[in-house]
């Protein structure tokens, strides 16, 4: 290891921490780099990654760690690290870069720009030998051709800027069960209705799509969605991609089965996993998707979350050195932590002397038989299985937990807290659990009370007792959602007053007038070489089609035109899209759904509202918005002031005749 620090020992990344002693001279993004590299006329090297990226360390240590690697990039370059999680604005741009050159992006991500930014090369993962070929071969182009390198990343920049916009409709549309159709017939053709998922590898969980599959299939009704679904779920909470010991998904599964993770946990997977099986927990009813849903917020409770009640980043896939050495058995070790019943679950866990994966005599945990099915084979009830199995994980967990731990990325971002924040809401309805909400309640307040700046808009990361990164889109789209997924649990109207603060900012501060979409950065924030516009649904959902939900309810909640009109128009200009490509924009499908199926206002007021809330939680109604209390000024609720409870269905503006019971009021919904 290299004895000096270099410019990444201030950074408050641990994902720029880790690389603060190579002998590269590292320098973080901003000013001071950027001054440099034009003060000088040198080539920028922009090198992003994340913490628990697998791929970023073997980098580093292949090349980063290198002196001789490093004196070539000292000598001809501005070498800069970005955490892309904390600046998702410059990967954006950088990537799309990469993309446009090679046809494929990925982490780590390089690219080689010119004093003012344009890229000029890019590429994801170099072996040593080729990475200083390519440093030395770009650093002769712009000595001896700077102006061949000028032409080439002013096209690119052209490039760069021109991609992906969204064209505004000037068609006039009504949207209809027919664009429905459309987007999931063909969807249908790449379900693996075996293993569940898609029919490719490796597997991504892709929560949003399964989210919307869902509440198409419920809603239409489809058999062979809804079918895909089940198969999905079922599939990954028995897999290894699922942490059988300890709770929480990884971030994919290499192979086709859900068998081998990438085992690095990321929060907004688990938070948007535990949000999507609580769903289907509450309209399916399964019940061997409850212990995973309180399993894994178990783990986030446990290795996720600081002391001011927020949730960090991730975990690593690596320890010691070797990707998933935490997570995975040896027969040996498995049979001396469990004893009398080793053989028992190893059979339950799928673990072999041989190994269940490649890596010999090492087994991921993951199960492939349905209990019903072991409790036959095995001849024993249902009830010991479970005390057996429950009693197993916390020996293994306990065992597990003396192991040298994968590293912690404990910076807290913004808009991965607020799916955090939903999903804990959430599910404390669904499973009837108030530790839950109470959780998602702390985070929330210490955000609004600590991540505001002084012109109302968010900040995006917290560590070490500070906020310095100005927020993005997404900060603002998922908090806007957590705050109204808040009030319609508590009914506490502070939290639509904060969502609709945001909302107002985003409106005044995103805007693009040429296009319905909002930028992904801020009129205010910094200047980068492109401003873009995120509208596909990718591992997260969206900013944009996020954004669009969130106007779509406050217009229902305020009963806004604008906000209504604002939601309608920004799926309109982005559904000639859907057709060729739906799980892509799955989250606007979510929209579609509703401005198909309309969405159910239901108003509840009474002296008993918490009881008759806790009824409607047993029921699964996926287009919804819920609104309750008395003396409130929201339009929906004025002037509906009773001491006995009565709960109003209405849409479109229409409301039915009040009723006094749960039952009375979801037959109106049908």
């Amino acid at each position: 290891m290299n004895k000096e620090p270099n410019n990444l020992i201030h950074a408050s990344s641990p994902y720029l921490l880790q690389h603060a002693y190579n002998p590269v001279q590292w320098h973080e993004w901003g000013p001071a780099a950027l001054a440099l590299a034009k003060a000088e006329n040198k080539l920028i090297l922009v090198s992003i990654g994340y913490s628990a990226c697998h791929w970023c360390h073997v980098m580093e240590h292949e090349s980063f760690e290198n002196f001789e690697v490093a004196e070539v990039m000292n000598k001809n370059f501005v070498c800069i690290k970005v955490d892309r999680e904390e600046r998702p604005d410059i990967d954006q741009i950088y990537m799309l870069a990469v993309q446009l050159m090679n046809g494929n992006g990925g982490w780590p991500l390089n690219a080689i720009c010119l004093p003012d930014q344009k890229p000029v090369y890019g590429g994801t993962y170099f072996r040593k030998d080729d990475w200083v070929n390519i440093l030395l071969n770009v650093a002769d182009l712009w000595k001896n051709e700077p102006e061949k390198a000028r032409n080439y990343a002013e096209r690119l920049s052209e490039g760069i800027q021109q991609a992906e916009k969204i064209i505004p409709s000037t068609t006039e549309i009504t949207f209809d069960q027919a664009h429905l159709t459309e987007i999931v017939e063909p969807w249908k053709r790449h379900f693996d209705i075996t293993e569940g998922g898609y029919n490719r590898s490796p597997k991504f969980p892709l929560p949003n799509n399964w989210s919307f599959l869902l509440r198409y299939s419920f809603l239409t009704p489809d058999e062979a969605s809804f079918t895909a679904v089940c198969t999905t779920l079922e599939a990954m909470a028995m897999g290894g991609i699922y942490d059988q010991v300890g709770g929480g998904f990884a971030r994919y599964s290499v192979d086709d089965k859900w068998h081998v993770p990438h085992f690095e946990k990321m929060l907004y997977d688990n938070a948007q996993l535990i949000d999507l099986y609580a769903e289907a927990y509450q309209c399916l009813k399964f019940e061997p998707f409850k212990p995973i849903i309180e399993e894994t917020i178990a783990w986030v409770f446990r290795e996720m979350t600081a002391d001011n009640g927020l949730f960090y980043a991730a975990l690593d896939a690596d320890s010691e050195g070797v990707e998933g050495k935490f997570y995975v058995w040896d027969q040996a070790a498995f049979n001396e932590v469990l004893g009398a019943d080793a053989v028992l679950m190893g059979d339950y866990f799928n673990v072999t002397a041989a190994g269940n994966w490649e890596e010999e005599e090492t087994n991921i945990l993951r199960r492939t038989i349905q209990d019903e099915d072991f409790i036959v084979k095995h001849a024993i009830d249902e009830e010991t299985l479970h005390q057996k199995v429950s009693l197993a994980k916390e020996k293994l967990l306990t065992a597990r937990s003396t192991r040298i731990r994968p590293g912690l990325d404990d910076k807290c971002l913004t808009a991965w807290n607020a799916m955090m924040i939903k999903a804990l809401t959430n599910t404390a309805q669904v499973l009837d659990n108030p530790s839950y909400y109470q959780s998602a309640k702390k985070a929330a307040e210490f955000i609004l009370n600590n991540l505001i700046a002084i012109d109302g808009g968010l900040y995006r990361n917290y560590k070490n007792g500070k906020a310095n990164i100005q927020g993005f889109l997404d900060d603002y789209a998922f908090m806007i959602d957590a705050l109204i997924a808040l009030y319609e649990t508590d009914f506490d109207e502070k939290w639509l007053t904060e969502a609709k603060k945001l909302s107002n900012y985003v409106l005044a501060n995103f805007k693009d007038v040429e296009n319905e979409m909002f930028f992904y950065t801020a009129s205010n924030g910094e200047e980068l070489i492109a401003r873009k516009h995120e509208v596909m649904d990718n591992v997260i959902a969206a900013s944009n089609s996020v954004m669009a939900q969130n106007l779509q309810k406050l217009g229902l909640f305020y009963d806004d035109e604008n906000y209504s009109e604002k939601a309608s128009a920004m799926l309109k200009s982005v559904l000639p899209r859907i057709k060729a490509y739906g799980s892509a924009y799955s989250n606007w499908c979510i929209q579609l759904l509703n401005e198909v199926y309309g969405i159910n206002e239901i108003a509840v007021v009474g002296n008993d509202i918490e009881t008759t809330k806790k009824e409607l939680n047993k029921f699964y109604i996926p287009n919804k918005i819920t609104l309750g209390g008395t003396k409130s000024e929201l339009p929906l609720l004025k002037d509906k002031e009773s001491e006995e409870t009565k709960i109003y269905i209405c849409r479109n503006k229409t409301c039915q005749l009040p009723v006094g019971t749960v039952a009375e009021a979801v037959k109106l919904l049908n």
